[in-house]
């Protein structure tokens, strides 16, 4: 199989947890939906498509840490844009702008891998990286968050079975066979749920447990599937 690899990065990121509101956190890596919208940009796929044309039926992907995992808080100001308009200045009863606490990823980098099964679409992405002509502002979670991306390459990956490897990628826990993790000195571990999956309508179809290393190390693990690129081994979402 055709895997298409590129990086994105930037100075800021910020992807919603879905069940944070007036303070809201972020995860440390785009979940797939993310991703997909990312694409979108530089494909030019609508908003109200790009969870149709790129569903998980169609494509698969994965993700890989590349800058050590840094996070900080900002006070950020959202500016009153109810009825159409904004209010440049505070006036009795109403308040020019509300101030929030917001947790952001400092200079994020993270390798994507991508596949689809519509020929004609993915030579089409890959032309459209390679020559950095995205028709969308391509950003990391939110508009703000502008980033940038770079063209590493198009190889075959072979997949793997029922086998212990040094996972490079994010690693879904359904992959993991008898809860077997090899923990290694010097490695920072975590675990997240993530929405996986999501419909149309943006309603999330599938959560995912999935476990990285903070710093984008490899995961030593015994999975019962990895694709194989050169010498190095990731899974999908």
């Amino acid at each position: 199989m055709k895997l298409l690899i590129f990086d994105v990065y930037g100075d800021f990121g910020h992807f919603k947890k879905y069940y944070t509101t007036s303070s809201p956190l972020t995860f440390s890596f785009p979940p797939p939906p993310t991703i997909k919208g990312l694409i979108g940009a530089i494909e030019g796929i609508g908003k109200k498509d790009y969870l149709k044309v790129l569903s998980s039926e169609k494509c698969k992907l994965a993700v890989r840490i590349l800058n050590p995992v840094k996070k900080i808080r900002m006070g950020l100001n959202l500016i009153n844009t109810k009825d159409n308009f904004w209010i440049p200045f505070k006036k009795k009863n109403h308040e020019a702008r509300t101030q929030v606490k917001m947790e952001l990823l400092k200079d994020p980098m993270y390798r994507i891998y991508f596949y689809h099964t519509d020929e004609d679409l993915f030579n089409d992405i890959i032309e459209k990286l390679k020559n950095h002509q995205n028709v969308y502002t391509v950003s990391l979670g939110l508009s703000e968050m502008i980033a940038d991306y770079r063209f590493v390459g198009v190889k075959d990956a072979f997949e793997e079975k029922n086998s212990e490897v040094f996972v490079s990628s994010v690693l879904p826990y359904k992959y993991i066979l008898e809860d077997k993790i090899v923990f290694e000195d010097g490695k920072k571990y975590f675990k997240e749920k993530i929405p996986a999956d999501m419909d149309e309508e943006r309603i999330v179809l599938d959560y995912a447990d999935v476990v990285y290393e903070a710093n984008g190390k490899s995961i030593r693990s015994y999975v019962s599937s990895s694709w194989v690129i050169d010498d190095e081994h990731i899974v999908f979402f």
